[in-house]
Protein backbone atom coordinates (compact mmCIF):
# COMPACT_ATOMS: atom_id res chain seq x y z
CA UNK A 1 0.00 0.00 0.00
CA UNK A 2 1.30 3.53 -1.21
CA UNK A 3 -0.59 5.61 1.69
CA UNK A 4 0.57 9.39 2.82
CA UNK A 5 -0.14 11.88 5.77
CA UNK A 6 -2.37 14.25 3.15
CA UNK A 7 -4.28 16.36 5.63
CA UNK A 8 -4.71 16.48 9.78
CA UNK A 9 -7.63 18.89 11.73
CA UNK A 10 -7.01 20.90 14.61
CA UNK A 11 -10.21 23.43 16.03
CA UNK A 12 -9.83 26.78 16.00
CA UNK A 13 -12.03 29.63 17.15
CA UNK A 14 -9.68 32.59 16.11
CA UNK A 15 -8.88 32.71 12.43
CA UNK A 16 -6.98 35.64 12.70
CA UNK A 17 -5.11 34.32 15.61
CA UNK A 18 -4.77 31.13 14.30
CA UNK A 19 -2.88 32.80 10.97
CA UNK A 20 -0.42 34.20 13.35
CA UNK A 21 0.17 31.60 15.24
CA UNK A 22 0.63 28.89 11.97
CA UNK A 23 1.87 31.26 9.45
CA UNK A 24 4.19 34.19 11.54
CA UNK A 25 5.23 32.40 14.11
CA UNK A 26 5.57 28.62 12.70
CA UNK A 27 6.66 29.87 9.13
CA UNK A 28 4.02 27.92 7.73
CA UNK A 29 2.68 28.70 3.91
CA UNK A 30 -1.30 29.34 4.03
CA UNK A 31 -2.18 26.80 1.55
CA UNK A 32 -6.12 27.77 1.39
CA UNK A 33 -8.77 30.35 3.37
CA UNK A 34 -12.51 29.69 3.18
CA UNK A 35 -15.10 31.51 4.55
CA UNK A 36 -18.63 29.51 4.69
CA UNK A 37 -21.91 30.87 6.40
CA UNK A 38 -19.53 33.08 9.26
CA UNK A 39 -17.28 30.59 9.34
CA UNK A 40 -13.52 30.13 8.04
CA UNK A 41 -11.36 27.09 7.45
CA UNK A 42 -7.53 27.60 7.05
CA UNK A 43 -5.14 25.12 5.83
CA UNK A 44 -1.57 25.31 6.56
CA UNK A 45 1.88 23.53 6.50
CA UNK A 46 5.20 23.52 6.33
CA UNK A 47 6.88 25.15 3.09
CA UNK A 48 8.59 22.33 1.35
CA UNK A 49 6.23 19.98 2.04
CA UNK A 50 3.53 20.79 -0.30
CA UNK A 51 1.40 17.36 0.33
CA UNK A 52 1.50 17.62 4.28
CA UNK A 53 -1.21 20.04 5.68
CA UNK A 54 -3.09 20.89 8.37
CA UNK A 55 -6.58 21.76 8.43
CA UNK A 56 -7.71 25.05 11.02
CA UNK A 57 -11.29 24.44 11.16
CA UNK A 58 -14.24 25.77 13.53
CA UNK A 59 -14.90 22.86 15.39
CA UNK A 60 -19.03 24.38 15.42
CA UNK A 61 -19.26 23.40 11.99
CA UNK A 62 -18.45 19.82 12.25
CA UNK A 63 -21.84 18.08 11.30
CA UNK A 64 -23.88 16.33 13.89
CA UNK A 65 -23.00 17.66 17.37
CA UNK A 66 -25.67 18.37 19.80
CA UNK A 67 -25.10 21.59 21.63
CA UNK A 68 -23.71 19.32 24.88
CA UNK A 69 -21.07 18.11 22.30
CA UNK A 70 -20.11 21.47 21.36
CA UNK A 71 -20.12 22.71 24.95
CA UNK A 72 -17.95 19.80 25.78
CA UNK A 73 -15.71 20.66 22.92
CA UNK A 74 -15.07 24.19 23.56
CA UNK A 75 -14.72 23.18 27.56
CA UNK A 76 -11.79 20.89 26.17
CA UNK A 77 -10.07 23.63 23.60
CA UNK A 78 -10.47 26.03 26.75
CA UNK A 79 -8.30 23.68 28.78
CA UNK A 80 -6.17 22.33 25.86
CA UNK A 81 -7.30 18.54 25.60
CA UNK A 82 -8.81 18.63 22.30
CA UNK A 83 -6.21 18.74 19.79
CA UNK A 84 -2.35 17.87 19.61
CA UNK A 85 0.53 17.84 17.05
CA UNK A 86 3.61 16.69 16.79
CA UNK A 87 6.46 18.66 15.28
CA UNK A 88 9.57 18.31 14.52
CA UNK A 89 12.60 20.70 14.01
CA UNK A 90 17.01 20.24 13.76
CA UNK A 91 16.82 23.58 16.09
CA UNK A 92 14.43 23.07 18.81
CA UNK A 93 16.05 25.76 21.44
CA UNK A 94 15.84 28.31 18.32
CA UNK A 95 12.57 27.36 17.90
CA UNK A 96 11.38 27.27 21.22
CA UNK A 97 13.00 30.95 21.67
CA UNK A 98 11.12 32.46 19.18
CA UNK A 99 8.09 30.78 20.07
CA UNK A 100 7.75 31.46 23.81
CA UNK A 101 6.77 34.87 23.89
CA UNK A 102 4.48 34.02 21.36
CA UNK A 103 2.69 31.33 22.85
CA UNK A 104 2.09 29.84 26.16
CA UNK A 105 5.00 27.48 27.35
CA UNK A 106 3.80 24.33 28.41
CA UNK A 107 7.12 22.94 28.71
CA UNK A 108 10.54 23.91 27.70
CA UNK A 109 13.49 22.22 26.38
CA UNK A 110 14.02 18.66 28.16
CA UNK A 111 14.91 15.13 27.06
CA UNK A 112 12.35 12.91 27.83
CA UNK A 113 12.87 9.42 29.34
CA UNK A 114 11.08 7.85 26.08
CA UNK A 115 14.14 9.08 24.12
CA UNK A 116 13.14 12.29 22.90
CA UNK A 117 14.09 16.37 23.21
CA UNK A 118 11.31 18.24 23.08
CA UNK A 119 9.47 21.30 24.18
CA UNK A 120 5.60 22.18 24.47
CA UNK A 121 3.40 25.34 23.64
CA UNK A 122 -0.31 25.52 23.12
CA UNK A 123 -1.52 27.23 20.30
CA UNK A 124 -4.11 30.45 20.63
CA UNK A 125 -6.87 27.98 20.60
CA UNK A 126 -5.06 25.69 23.38
CA UNK A 127 -4.16 22.77 21.19
CA UNK A 128 -1.16 21.46 22.38
CA UNK A 129 1.88 21.92 20.12
CA UNK A 130 4.87 19.24 20.87
CA UNK A 131 8.07 20.14 18.73
CA UNK A 132 10.71 17.71 18.78
CA UNK A 133 14.11 17.55 17.93
CA UNK A 134 15.19 16.12 14.59
CA UNK A 135 18.28 14.07 15.46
Amino acid sequence: MDITIHSSFLPQDDPEAALAFYRDALGFDVRNDVGYQGMRWITVGPPGQPDTSVVLYPPEATPGLTEAERRTIAEMMAKGTFGSLVLATADLDGTFERLQALAEVVQEPADQPYGVRDCAVRDPAGNLIRIQERR
